[in-house]
């Protein structure tokens, strides 16, 4: 039951977001003004966490998918005993705060998941429910529930407008996850202006339609209400919930239920009013000692007991389960079993070629083989990605620990899920498609690196090679784009070597997001790279064919499927009398990170005949061949055709090149 006290918490939690706004002349206190009673009875009577130790493994999770009411969320992580400071709020969106304009995983203690573009917050939140699905079946058993935990999702009308939203939320329907629970501050406002302008969806009808239950709560200010919602949501099984809960937008405000109230601090004059109609008398940045005996109560006492009796439960579990509870112990470390990469064996040259795309596939199913806790899927293409595991189960309802997960075609929500998966805890992944239709995951990847959430990207038809699907499908200028992204390794891999060697990066990192790009054709094992692309893939560049003489006279860089190429062409221009060397240089940013002495060893300054070989813009490429040197890639969109001819058009081959090389050096 909840009391005067609760609503002077209530009131608590909207005043000082507002104080947060107003100092920092900059926020959305709208939101928090809103939707702090729904906070406040999720916080006080359901959601189980520990400010003792945020990372509690068994934890519920909280995304505040609407991350522009960030201030409503420090405010409770503050009042909830997490190190969030009262300094910590009066620095709101301050140069190196801890409480940034839209809240950051890496930033603040508390915060589950970095959110601000709409959408990827509830889509995160699935992606967490998926890990939790996951983890109960893999490693629970009937005397010790160890991973039993709800995720919830605080959502507004412009995350539901988000296609990513109806993506992720129609894969969560399908896959009845029924311990995700979303609550939706449904205020009839976006930031133009009135909802209806925009947006007149059955919200009901659409949710039931993708097999989820739905409640509602008219009075949004109603405490026992809100948390009668949330216990039937609770206690509802097979599907996931949404609590669509009418409120006011700025309530309290002089302007009160309108988009004026959304993105822009309210002004002195309106916050007295405002304190007249929440019955506040308390000083700016001061949580009036009732309420805070309230949030120690209710919030923070509650949740260190549970967190107690887990630990106790756990106990138990790990005194029972050793092996178990070893492997899930390693698994949320983050780290590898000894020999991970055993099923990794560097080939030699003379072994048959393949698509890296089919070494990536073996790849694969190495690394499941040896690591029990990886896993991924497919956006509906894994026969062509080879990303389908054999053996490995499928992640369905009924079959929770299959590894195999069938994201469908929902590219965007698949990678932002993976995000939330990793988020989670517990499990390594990935996800594929073509490299192509990363125009439809981008921002995704882009919360990856942010996040530094070692997201691993498999992508394949990597090129104009791609043939006689078109433009459509040949990916043009997706590397440059990638590559200017920070915080991310971009690898495409020459042959199986360096293939394997990617791999080993990707699935080693802890904190950066590692994407594979792969050929859909057929490509030789190069000489050298059996021992050299160890170390030559982790450095980012290598020479993988040297010159004849001391130093070359010129120097064919390349990447991918280009660099057998750039082999061809240097021994046709040998065989002129003209000596180069050929360097293959699969990931730019890890090579641009190597010291200088190294950098001059593959790249020697002295050298200025330079030519870049690569199916791609030639975007950045002067980075590396300098302005005196030559840029052979694509500028324009692809064709239409057989690959063979499709790649003669554009000039990729041995003798064209040679050409353009003796045309300019």
């Amino acid at each position: 039951m909840f009391n005067q006290t609760d609503e002077l918490a209530v009131n608590t939690l909207r005043a000082l977001s507002i104080n947060q706004v107003e100092a920092a002349n900059s926020g959305h206190p709208g939101l928090p003004m809103g939707a702090a009673p729904m906070a406040y009875a999720l916080f006080a009577e359901h959601l189980n966490i520990d400010a003792r130790d945020a990372k509690w493994i068994n934890r519920d999770r909280f995304v505040l998918s609407a991350g522009h009411g960030s201030a409503l969320l420090y405010s409770l992580l503050h009042v909830s005993g997490f190190d969030v400071t009262m300094d910590d709020l009066k620095n709101f969106r301050q140069l190196n705060s801890i409480t940034p304009g839209h809240p950051e995983v890496t930033h603040t203690h508390g915060v589950e998941a970095t959110t601000g573009p709409l959408g990827q917050g509830i889509a995160q939140a699935v992606g967490m429910a998926v890990a939790e699905q996951h983890l109960a079946a893999k490693y629970n058993t009937d005397e010790h529930q160890i991973m039993d935990h709800y995720t919830y999702s605080l959502v507004g009308d412009g995350d539901l407008m988000e296609g990513i939203s109806y993506e992720a939320t129609s894969f969560a329907g399908h896959q009845q996850l029924d311990k995700l629970i979303v609550l939706y501050d449904s205020n009839d406002i976006s930031l133009d202006g009135d909802l209806d302008e925009s947006f007149s969806e059955d919200i009901k009808g659409r949710f039931e339609a993708m097999n989820w239950h739905y409640l509602r709560v008219e009075d949004g200010f109603n405490l026992q209400d809100l948390s009668d919602a949330i216990q039937a949501a609770k206690d509802h099984k097979g599907q996931p919930t949404i609590i669509e809960i009418k409120t006011i937008i700025g309530y309290g405000a002089p302007n009160q239920g309108t988009n004026a109230v959304h993105g822009a601090p309210i002004g002195q004059e309106a916050w007295e009013q405002v304190k007249e109609v929440y019955n506040w008398t308390a000083e700016d940045f001061t949580v009036p000692a009732e309420a805070q005996a309230q949030f120690d109560k209710r919030v923070k006492e509650r949740g260190q007991n549970e967190h107690d009796a887990w630990q106790e439960l756990y106990a138990a579990y790990k005194t029972a389960n050793p092996e178990l509870a070893e492997e899930l112990e390693l698994a949320f470390s983050g780290e590898l079993p000894a020999d991970y990469d055993k099923g990794l064996e560097y080939v030699s040259a003379d072994t048959k070629g393949e698509a890296t795309r089919n070494s990536s596939g073996k790849a694969i199913a190495a690394l499941s083989e040896a690591i029990p806790y990886f896993w991924g899927g497919s956006a509906d293409l894994s026969g062509s990605n080879k990303t389908m595991v054999k053996g490995a189960g499928d992640f369905f309802p009924a079959t929770r620990t299959g590894r195999n997960i069938w994201f469908g075609v929902r590219e965007f929500a698949m990678s932002a899920m993976m995000n939330g998966i990793l988020l989670h805890g517990g499990t390594k992944g990935y996800v594929s498609t073509f490299f192509v239709f990363t125009d439809y995951l981008k921002p995704a990847v882009r919360l990856s690196a942010i996040s530094n959430l070692p997201n691993i990207y498999v992508m394949t038809h990597d090129s104009i090679a791609v043939g006689e699907d078109g433009p459509t499908h040949e990916p043009v200028e997706q590397l440059p784009a990638f590559r200017a992204t920070p915080n991310l390794n971009v690898f495409r891999p020459a042959d199986v070597n360096e293939t394997f060697a990617a791999w080993k990066v990707a699935v080693e990192s802890t904190d950066r997001p590692n994407m594979i790009v792969l050929t859909r054709q057929d490509v030789p094992v190069l000489e050298n790279s059996q021992a050299l692309a160890e170390e030559g893939v982790r450095k980012g560049g290598y020479v993988i064919s040297p010159a004849k003489g001391e130093t070359p006279e010129g120097i064919l860089i390349a990447t991918g499927s280009e660099v057998s190429l750039a082999v061809e062409v240097q021994a046709k221009l040998a065989a002129d009398g003209i000596d180069v060397s050929v360097v293959s240089l699969p990931a730019t940013n890890l090579f641009d990170e190597q010291s200088a002495e190294y950098k001059e060893t593959v790249l020697p300054s002295s050298v200025t005949n330079r030519m870049s070989i690569e199916m791609a813009a030639t975007t950045g490429w002067h980075k590396y061949v300098g302005l005196n040197g030559v840029t052979f890639g694509i500028d324009r969109f692809g064709a239409s055709g057989p690959a063979a001819d499709v790649l003669e058009a554009y000039g990729f081959t041995s003798d064209n090149l040679v050409d353009v090389y003796k045309q300019n050096f």
